[in-house]
């Protein structure tokens, strides 16, 4: 690859280190660029930026210049708050209060850094942007097409979340760190000496911390109690509102002293609660006993606001596709797809197909795309 001006998005953590590390060693002209993607003082009410399970980007930002004077690199604070809102928050809310569970990294990676953040560097004259994760673009030398495929670390893989990606960003695009294991990254960071090679990894949606999402949500979504209902339609309690739950969610339901009640009526003694069903028009939590009840079983699905990589619907029907992230390909038909909309058929059943998060689409190791789903046929 000929020398370029490489923009790199430095984050403060130790995978965007690495990338501007192995970057600059490969002769590229490297600048860094910080985003701050939310106000540091829109935070919950009584939280200081100094208690731990906060994240503050003041922090990020002090790690993110720590290594570029590390790397000798330019560093560059840009804020893009008011397009995080605007593109990403705004829908983040609107589909939690429509019921659905929403995945803002998918969105923000489309709308933020490799739009808005994309935007930016090319204003700085930029050949190219990187960042670090841990997926790979190739160009496909028989079509020319550019191909997003997964990391090769398979813990680490995060196509899922790039997924809505398209030819012209993935062109622009650079994963340095894509074919390497992360206990790779950090001895790379470790041997060179950066000041975060053992930096905690980031879990979660920064602007919210390590801090229960419901207190986040309490801030921006009004409670609506309603009752929490067995498949019998038995009432076992009361929900604080549908927003704050998700399908195939165990912990606090707030129903776990009713095994033993519920056993005597016929359900398992042992048998954990899970979040089955959300029915917005009767504000109803519906709920079912056991891992593998029906309810939570879906062989079909529908999504919607699909997005595809090479720009057109995939020719082949017989792929594979994840449901959410962490989960392992699973063998599928797609059906019924256009542009816009498509229908999964798995060969197996999937566990608490949740609307609102993303049905990402694989041939092998190529990401092809994917949508948001809409609805999902339980196994009843």
């Amino acid at each position: 690859m000929s020398k370029q001006r490489v923009v790199v998005g430095l984050s403060g953590g130790v995978d965007s280190a690495v990338t501007a590390h192995l970057l600059k060693q490969q002769g590229h002209e490297v600048i860094g660029i910080f985003m701050k993607n939310w106000d540091d003082d829109d935070r919950p009410a009584g939280v200081s930026t100094d208690d731990p399970g906060y994240c503050t980007s003041n922090i990020d930002f002090v790690d993110a210049a720590a290594v570029a004077d590390v790397l000798d690199i330019e560093i560059e604070h840009i804020n893009f708050a008011a397009e995080y809102k605007d593109r990403v928050f705004a829908e983040f809310l609107a589909e939690y209060q429509a019921g659905r569970t929403p995945n803002p990294d998918v969105l923000c990676n489309a709308e933020i850094k490799f739009k808005a953040f994309l935007d930016h560097a090319m204003r700085l004259g930029a050949e190219k942007i990187a960042t670090g994760h841990y997926a790979r673009v190739r160009q496909n030398p028989g079509t020319g097409q550019h191909e997003l495929l997964k990391g090769l670390d398979p813990s680490k893989d995060q196509s899922y979340f790039l997924h809505r990606l398209n030819q012209l960003q993935l062109s622009k695009t650079l994963f340095p760190i894509g074919h390497l294991h992360k206990a790779q990254v950090r001895q790379i960071a470790q041997d060179i000496g950066l000041p975060n090679a053992k930096k905690k990894d980031s879990t979660g949606i920064c602007f919210i911390g390590e801090r229960p999402f419901r207190e986040f949500l309490n801030r921006y979504i009004a409670k609506e109690p309603g009752f929490i209902r067995d498949a019998r339609g038995r009432v076992l309690g009361e929900h604080v509102g549908l927003s704050f739950y998700t399908l195939g969610q165990r912990q606090g339901l707030g129903i776990g002293g009713l095994k033993s009640k519920c056993a005597q009526k016929g359900g398992g003694e042992h048998a954990p609660w899970f979040v089955a069903r959300k029915d917005m028009q009767t504000n109803t939590l519906w709920v079912v006993q056991g891992h593998e009840h029906p309810w939570l079983q879906s062989s079909l699905l529908t999504a919607q606001d699909a997005s595809w990589v090479a720009g057109s619907v995939p020719a082949e029907h017989f792929l594979a596709a994840k449901t959410r992230y962490r989960q392992s390909d699973a063998p599928c038909q797609l059906q019924e797809a256009s542009i816009q909309r498509f229908t999964l058929h798995f060969a197996q059943p999937q566990w608490a197909v949740t609307p609102g998060q993303s049905a990402v689409l694989y041939a092998g190791e190529v990401c092809l795309g994917g949508g948001v789903i809409a609805s999902a046929q339980t196994n009843e």
